[in-house]
């Protein structure tokens, strides 16, 4: 199911940054802008190592898991900001960070159990 998921989720961060680039041109800003690509890199490099993850061990699948939920939440407020939702969002942006954190985090000490 992880791969599944991270493929999609990979999918999509294609499709958004290809929107950003030609959709938003600038319209909501240099911030929007901003947000838009750092949501689509986060999401990109997380969609591509959760897949990787996914080909693992079950040792390797919850915490792929836990990156990608990250990485998700984090991206989807920075893409809802820079489409002009409220600016609070970004509180909850940095939850996505921790997720992504803890994932790395996680993904290191299964590493050492190996």
């Amino acid at each position: 199911m992880l791969g599944l998921i991270s493929a999609l989720s990979g999918a999509l961060a294609i499709g958004l940054g290809a929107f950003g680039a030609h959709a938003l041109s600038d319209r909501f800003g240099p911030a929007g802008s901003g947000w838009w690509e750092t949501a689509t890199l986060y999401l990109m490099i997380h969609s591509a190592v959760a897949l990787i993850l996914s080909f693992q061990t079950e040792a390797f699948q919850l915490p792929g898991f836990v990156l990608l939920c990250g990485a998700l939440l984090f991206a989807a407020t920075l893409y809802a900001m820079a489409l002009g939702a409220p600016t609070w969002l970004g509180a909850i942006t940095p939850l996505g960070g921790l997720a992504m954190l803890g994932g790395w985090v996680w993904v290191g000490l299964s590493t050492l159990q190996r």
